[in-house]
């Protein structure tokens, strides 16, 4: 899974309508141009390709009386609501997922009931689980991982990362359950995007042609 479908699904539905920069503007301020591959020329990429394939409607907007071009604002539709559970709920589960597509998810999973946050959640600690036995099991000999050599230490490494994995979801988990967060149709949600001609402290800065777009 790609996390820049995930994002820019997110950011826009979370506007209600955005234009390009906006959504450019969003994903700088939550740093994901440092932590996955959500550079300018992608984003701008990504909101047309989902305008063809009918997950945003692009709306044409008349230039601004200080001219330059017309602006396209983008609105997600059903079908991108869809889309966006779908790719939400995937990563969630996912245990393999990079850490973008994980990162990006977390993000967004106030998006969703608390329950099921919780009940997926507690799949993808099942998942984490089946996938470490699988990894001792297969790979690892009863007497342990001394005779692989170096090579042993993929093994440790991969079932270190499970366990640290397993464990933060768990964390997380107890957390959500205790009443932690503000969840779908719970109240006010938190914001984290930017208002329209708020400054953002995180923007690289870098011009794009897209960016009058």
């Amino acid at each position: 899974m790609s996390a820049i479908r995930l994002l820019v699904l997110g950011a826009v539905r979370m506007h209600g309508r955005a234009h390009g920069y906006q959504v450019r503007n969003d994903l700088e301020y939550w740093g994901a141009h440092e932590w996955s591959h959500a550079k300018p020329g992608s984003i701008y990429h990504a909101l047309k390709q989902m305008a063809k394939q009918g997950l945003l409607h692009a709306h044409e907007i008349a230039p601004s009386t200080a001219g330059g071009p017309p602006r396209t604002e983008y609105e997600i539709t059903e079908q991108g609501t869809e889309e966006y559970f779908r790719l939400l709920r995937e990563a969630l589960v996912t245990y393999d997922q990079h850490g973008d597509v994980k990162t990006a998810a977390v993000g967004f999973i106030v998006d969703l009931p608390r329950a099921e946050a919780v009940a997926l959640l507690k799949e993808r600690t099942l998942r984490i689980e089946q996938w470490r036995a699988s990894v001792l099991k297969d790979y690892v000999p009863e007497e342990g991982t001394a005779g692989l050599g170096h090579i042993g230490e993929i093994m440790n490494m991969w079932v270190h990362t499970a366990d640290s994995e397993a464990e933060w979801t768990r964390g997380l988990i107890r957390r959500i359950e205790g009443g932690a967060y503000t969840f779908a149709d719970e109240g006010e949600p938190f914001v984290g995007v930017l208002a329209e001609g708020e400054e953002n402290p995180y923007a690289t800065g870098e011009r794009h042609p897209g960016d009058a777009h």
